[in-house]
């Protein structure tokens, strides 16, 4: 009864097709017990987020049968997946389900919410009913995996976005963001982004601009923010210590006149501003000033590509501590597979030895001289643990199975040569 990994992803189908293969939180619990029921038993976990949905399975299952579950349960054709998922089994199944949780096989190399989601999967299957020992093994070694690989590599210390690069930066300017207010000049997801990232990371207050106050309002509700205007930056100016700005607008919103003039009420403390949009927010006659840090999108792809190389060496040595977690977890099996193997063999040769001590005990109440009963007894147990070892191996000789043979010398650890 192996592992199954079974999935589509952000590599292997387009956005809309993840979309209708997506499962709802709400429907998740239902959808676990309606396959297990459908596959007649086993163990099933699912995870869906937006940039994959996998199936988890331990039992006998074909990639066919799951692949004809999932169509017939989303409502599609079986042709509209088959081009288009991945299927792993046994150990390169729990490999990859490492990968995943480490943030290895993600869209953002190391990104960290992976993590969070594939444990999340776990215990909505716990909870369902629908996993137990065998996925439980599995989970608790892919968490084990993943762990080391935060621990052990720099994969997600090095920010990948625009938004947590803007915010990494800020950190650098600034020894304690919490006694600094930010200005976030936009309201769009880039912006709701950054506002992710400094809430975070504690920041003093955050004010968010924007040409319709209603859409700030709706942004600000969300980080415990002030909303304003466009047209209010100007009074709002002296007061910030971050400006970050990614609007739509074609012309300037943030002129060297308005910053020179807030400069001036801040008596020089410094402003440190990032220009996400395309074209340009901030005027770049503001770079000129000498209290303030102004760093454009081009500043910050250059520090991203620097950080995803830096992952990327990272992502090397992480891929290093999955396989052997991997190796380490295959082991682990092969030996649970032997448990029930040594347990029926320790029986059998109990049963034997209990037989023959009865035996034994029974001629000395006879009066039966105790040397020739203890010889008795050990003759009869040497006899009988090997009468069946014996003659399994003459067989094996006779039909020419060498590795029985071979096998058997390395077990008891014979010398070959005699």
């Amino acid at each position: 009864m192996g592992i199954l990994a079974f999935g589509i992803n952000h590599t292997t189908a387009s956005v809309d097709l993840r979309g209708r293969v997506a499962f709802a939180p709400e429907i998740v619990i239902d959808s676990l017990q309606e396959a297990l029921n459908h596959f007649k038993g086993g163990e099933m976990a699912l995870l869906s987020t937006c940039n994959r949905t996998e199936i988890y399975f331990q039992g006998d299952v074909t990639d066919e049968q799951v692949l004809n579950w999932l169509a017939d349960h989303k409502g599609l054709e079986v042709d509209q997946l088959r081009d288009c998922y991945y299927c792993y089994r046994d150990q390169q199944a729990v490999r990859h389900i490492m990968c995943v949780a480490s943030g290895l096989d993600s869209l953002v190399l190391g990104e960290p919410q992976i993590f969070g989601q594939i444990k999340s999967a776990y215990a909505v299957g716990r909870e369902a009913g629908t996993v137990s020992t065998h996925l439980n093994q599995v989970f608790q070694s892919a968490f084990a995996a993943a762990k080391r690989v935060r621990s052990e590599t720099a994969i997600g210390q090095n920010p990948v976005s625009v938004a947590y690069a803007s915010v990494s930066l800020a950190e650098q300017i600034f020894s304690d963001l919490k006694q600094a207010n930010a200005l976030l000049i936009g309201a769009g997801e880039t912006i709701e982004l950054v506002a992710r990232h400094l809430r975070d990371k504690q920041v003093g207050s955050i004010t968010v601009a924007n040409r319709t106050l209603s859409r700030a309002q709706e942004l600000a509700a969300d980080f415990a923010a002030d909303a304003i205007l466009l047209s209010d930056i100007h009074d709002y100016l002296p007061r910030a210590d971050i400006v970050i700005s990614s609007t739509a607008s074609q012309l300037p919103v943030l002129g060297k006149g308005a910053v020179e003039s807030a400069l001036k009420k801040r008596k020089h403390k410094p402003i440190f501003m990032v220009d996400i949009a395309v074209p340009r927010d901030i005027e770049p006659e503001v770079e000129m000033l000498d209290d303030v840090y102004l760093y454009t999108v081009d500043d910050l792809q250059e520090v991203i590509q620097d950080n995803l190389r830096a992952r990327q060496d990272a992502a090397n040595l992480a891929q290093e501590i999955v396989d052997q977690e991997a190796n380490s977890w295959s082991r682990q099996q092969r030996s649970l597979a032997v448990v029930d193997t040594i347990r029926a063999f320790r029986d059998s040769v109990e049963k034997i030895r209990d037989e023959e001590v009865d035996k034994a005990l029974q001629a000395l109440q006879r009066g039966q001289e105790s040397e020739a009963v203890i010889e008795t007894l050990a003759r009869n147990l040497t006899n009988k643990l090997m009468h069946k070892p014996t003659t399994r191996l003459k067989q094996a000789s006779e039909e020419g199975r060498d590795d029985t043979i071979s096998a058997t010398q390395d077990l008891f650890g014979l010398d070959k040569k005699r």
